[in-house]
């Protein structure tokens, strides 16, 4: 991460501790998100782990990493969602006549996305690209991708693909991406469809959106929250034990 980006370190990783407003973007810039999920899965995914270290800029998407920040760097940052990126980019993009383009989901998703974006951003031009659901892309496959891609040559590239396929992509594409700015940002294109309803902002302003997340898709959200929550703390406490243990000794 460029030492111009505000940061803070949680165990292995560089955290950014800025607002949105105050994003310096300078050259091709990679952005991630991550939380409790996505870092207990990075410690047993190497490639993963390597592409969220990988991030020009990676966002606190989540109480617990910022929790964490809190309890290991005494220091207060704020929770910056991906959803709240999206918005962020697109307002931009709308003021300057810029381009975005959608690699990601189902083609039903992204023609809602598109829909909705003729509507609220009428000053952004925009594609988009449905590719093969698959674990793994073939080469012919990627070249279909990066050609889309690159052939538009947007200001901002929205890879909704989930994680950790989605970051690993990002990151080994990287070099080859004709992008300014190349977010992960995964759930978002079902939120901004209208396929997934994000919860009200009342219960986001409580942080309580993981617990009507899990409310409403408990078959797909309980492991991420009510199990992996545990292992995120229990990560987290070890670290902060080690961390005295060594002050002492």
């Amino acid at each position: 991460m460029s030492n111009s980006i505000p940061s803070v370190p949680l165990v292995d990783y560089s955290i950014y501790t800025g607002s949105l407003k105050d994003l310096l973007i300078v050259g091709k810039t990679l952005i991630n998100t991550i939380n409790q999920y996505s870092f207990c899965i990075a410690e047993t995914d190497t490639l993963f782990k390597t592409a969220l270290q990988g991030s020009d800029i990676l966002l606190p998407d989540g109480m617990a990493i910022v929790a964490g920040v809190r309890l290991l760097e005494n220091k207060k940052i704020t929770k910056i969602a991906g959803a709240d990126l999206h918005h962020f980019l697109l307002d931009d993009l709308n003021k300057k006549g810029g381009t975005c383009f959608y690699l990601g989901s189902s083609e039903h998703t992204l023609q809602k996305i598109a829909a909705r974006l003729a509507r609220e951003f009428p000053n952004v031009r925009f594609q988009t690209f449905s590719p093969v659901y698959a674990t793994e892309f073939s080469t012919i496959e990627n070249t279909q991708m990066l050609d889309a891609v690159n052939a538009f040559q947007p200001d901002v590239l929205f890879v909704g693909m989930t994680a950790p396929k989605q970051e690993k992509w990002t990151f080994q594409h990287k070099s080859t991406l004709d992008a300014k700015i190349i977010c992960s940002i995964g759930a978002v294109f079902d939120f901004y469809a209208g396929t997934v309803v994000r919860p009200h902002s009342f219960w986001i302003n409580l942080r309580l959106e993981w617990f009507v997340r899990l409310l409403k898709e408990p078959k797909r959200m309980w492991k991420r929250y009510l199990y992996y929550g545990p292992v995120f703390i229990k990560l987290i406490l070890k670290e902060k034990l080690k961390r005295i243990f060594k002050s002492k000794y």
